[in-house]
């Protein structure tokens, strides 16, 4: 799993697939659009008990809290409609998520001043880091619904970020914890030769030299 990026580098890179004028905009560049969802991830997919299932909060914060599913539910709902970018190459227009937005649970958690930055936990032992600046759009979701259903197991089910302006690593599943941070540190794809920010319309795929992905990486993968 940690010689992802390099077997990434070493692919052949992708043909452009052609995109309507009138989309052209929405397409980072070295991308592919794709009506479907696929399906990609590192190790098993979950299983969770619902009822003891909890999102912690840590970190440079006042207290250590954590909120069960209900309890995030029970918060002020928000729909987004959003384009969402994978650095394996496919890009997918106008997904509809809904949940909680950032911003709006951000002034429940009594965090400190000094914190910057935010790390996502996840399973299985996953992690990645964001910015807070980054975290406090319009569109940036905890997400309990994709396209009006629950998530599925293999998206995120029950809960996971949605940040559709960065690369969708860091749209972490199976969220299950926020560390906030004075400085930043690097997650788990990060510290493994993919870039620390993200943006796709930058193209910063990787830390090191960028030479390309492999045309039938996700073409080949489940999809939902």
């Amino acid at each position: 799993m940690n010689n992802k990026a390099e077997r990434l580098k070493k692919a052949k890179p992708i043909t452009q697939v052609e995109v309507d004028a009138s989309l052209a905009h929405r397409l980072p560049p070295g991308q592919a659009l794709t009506e479907r969802f696929p399906i990609l991830h590192e190790g098993e997919v979950p299983n969770y008990s619902l009822p003891d299932w909890r999102l912690r909060i840590f970190g440079e914060v006042e207290k250590e809290m954590e909120f069960s599913l209900e309890q995030l539910k029970a918060m002020k709902q928000s729909e987004v409609l959003c384009d969402i970018h994978c650095v394996t190459r496919w890009s997918k227009f106008d997904t509809t998520w809904e949940g909680v937005k950032f911003k709006d649970l951000l002034p429940l958690l009594g965090v400190k001043p000094e914190a910057r930055y935010v790390m996502i936990h996840a399973d299985n032992d996953y992690e990645t880091n964001v910015p807070i600046e980054d975290l406090m759009g319009d569109d940036i979701l905890l997400a309990f619904l994709f396209d009006g259903e629950p998530l599925t197991p293999k998206h995120g089910f029950p809960l996971r970020l949605v940040v559709p302006h960065l690369y969708f690593w860091k749209s972490a599943k199976w969220i299950t914890g926020i560390e906030f941070m004075k400085e930043d540190r690097p997650g788990f794809w990060e510290r493994n030769g993919f870039h620390n920010v993200a943006d796709p319309f930058r193209e910063e795929r990787f830390s090191g030299e960028d030479l390309g992905l492999p045309e039938d990486l996700w073409k080949d993968v489940d999809f939902d």
